[in-house]
């Protein structure tokens, strides 16, 4: 099927994947961080006590998705969406308005389980389940809705802040997802494929089975994918939510490194659309224990690099694992376990990813706090993608002969 056709005969349905990953940007690291300096200052924390705070938010949203997740195989998106949405925008709302420290968690906590958590796995999930052939092509184009937030927030949100008290910014973050309500039900008059029909429409996994989560959480390749899942939401997150320090570190401005983030997003989009095209033609089994070898590359130039020509390296083998991890790893459960209960075992990994997420931030935070900078922590880093990479090789080689022909 040509894209444009492709686009014509999809297109509310991949705009609806695309106002969701959109509007998740709001729970994203990559968006709340812009806010860290201020958060810190308004609450009187160090690195590591809001690092601490956001790693308790996030870990409870984890373990919330394990169930929340599951939703997903109930409701239709145009019901569940909008309750998400209006629990995203009450969070936004939280975080402009509050002013205990001891509250502070909790809405990292909302932010997190409605923004990064349910707004991301509703899209990806209806991605899966809706398309089957074209699965890799139609993720790429929803989750362009993440490449589109990195772009355009971070950068307009600092300078915003220039003008603008931070807390109003939080408001215009809730107004955004309310807004986001009537143009995903205008969106989803009809579903692709409907609820009711799901189990007729979904497509089969390993031994031609339709997996259960009990089943998945039973076979090995699953806890094989563990480390890899939550590698990139843990130390994505952590580089994201340490930014302001890092470009201390480095002798930048906030601003200035910023800047990168379109050229980092712009790339992002390329391995996105690149990953997605290629899936679609090799499938997952043969590109899974490759895609994260770029973020080995990423962390040693970020732990060597001084100027900006080593940032602008870093970045773009960021975004190459980055726009990889938005196709791949959810088309593979879906390709390993069947999508009749894709949204239960997506629920999982979900909660793996979100987990990362929490350990990242707190973790890294903690080290700095005793004295083990960024840069010594990114050679770290490097190594644990090696391994997870070793992991993925390994965990699928075994698992791939039990994939339908």
């Amino acid at each position: 099927m040509r894209l444009l056709s492709f686009l014509h005969q999809n297109a509310p349905w991949l705009a609806a994947g695309g106002l969701m990953t959109l509007m998740s940007s709001f729970g994203q690291t990559f968006f709340i961080s812009i806010f860290a300096g201020e958060i810190r200052d308004a609450f009187g924390l160090s690195h590591g006590a809001w690092g601490g705070i956001y790693s308790l938010g996030t870990a409870t949203a984890a373990v919330v998705m394990v169930w929340s997740g599951a939703l997903t195989d109930q409701f239709r998106v145009r019901v569940l969406g909008p309750v998400v949405l209006v629990g995203l925008a009450v969070s936004c709302i939280a975080m402009s308005v509050n002013s205990a420290v001891w509250v502070l968690p909790a809405v990292v906590f909302a932010l997190r389980l409605f923004g990064q958590g349910m707004c991301s796995h509703i899209a990806v999930v209806a991605m899966a389940r809706w398309f089957t052939a074209t699965r890799g092509r139609a993720l790429s184009i929803a989750t362009l809705g993440f490449a589109l937030g990195e772009a355009v927030l971070p950068v307009s949100f600092v300078a915003l802040m220039t003008v603008v008290d931070w807390h109003l910014l939080w408001l215009a973050a809730a107004a955004f997802s309310l807004l986001g309500i009537p143009v995903l039900l205008a969106l989803l008059k009809q579903e692709r494929t409907l609820q009711s029909l799901a189990e007729q429409y979904s497509s089969t996994g390993m031994q031609g089975r339709h997996w259960t989560r009990h089943d998945a959480l039973r076979h090995p390749l699953f806890w094989m994918m563990v480390p890899a899942i939550l590698g990139p939401s843990a130390f994505n997150t952590a580089f994201f939510f340490h930014q302001v320090h890092f470009a201390d570190i480095k002798g930048w401005s906030h601003v200035e490194l910023v800047s990168f983030f379109p050229v980092f997003t712009a790339m992002g989009i390329v391995s996105m659309v690149l990953s997605g095209w290629a899936l679609d033609r090799v499938g997952t089994a043969r590109l899974m224990p490759f895609y994260q070898l770029p973020m080995v590359l990423s962390f040693l130039v970020f732990s060597t690099a001084s100027g900006f020509l080593g940032a602008l390296i870093g970045f773009l083998f960021l975004a190459m694992t980055t726009g990889s991890n938005s196709t791949l790893p959810n088309a593979f459960w879906a390709e390993f376990y069947g999508t009749a209960h894709i949204g239960a075992i997506k629920a999982m990994a979900a909660a793996v990813m979100v987990l990362g997420s929490a350990l990242g931030p707190g973790v890294t935070g903690l080290l700095i706090d005793l004295g083990i900078g960024l840069e010594r922590q990114f050679v770290g880093i490097s190594i644990y993608f090696l391994i997870t990479s070793a992991l993925m090789f390994a965990g699928i080689r075994k698992a791939r002969a039990d994939l339908t022909p």
